[in-house]
């Protein structure tokens, strides 16, 4: 596991440690503080994932297609 903080890895760097932490509780060979720690790190990890998804599926729920069905442009963001 990295001591990188969750909020500033990239989408691919959190999933990949998420997996880590997957495999790692999965394979029952750590001490239960240890589990605890890691069932955290898991939970602000998949957060973040799916935070991250959520960003880029705004992102291209934005852009417009023009007449010839070419992307157009975005629209600007609502909200």
């Amino acid at each position: 596991m990295s001591n990188t903080p969750v909020n500033k890895m990239t989408y691919e760097q959190a999933m990949a440690e998420l997996e880590q932490v997957v495999g790692k509780l999965e394979s029952s060979q750590v001490a239960l503080d240890d589990s605890i720690k890691l069932y955290e790190r898991g939970a602000a990890l998949k957060k973040h994932c799916e935070e991250k998804l959520k960003q880029a599926e705004e992102k291209v729920a934005l852009i417009t297609l023009g007449g010839d069905g070419a992307p157009d442009g975005l629209k600007p963001v609502e909200g």
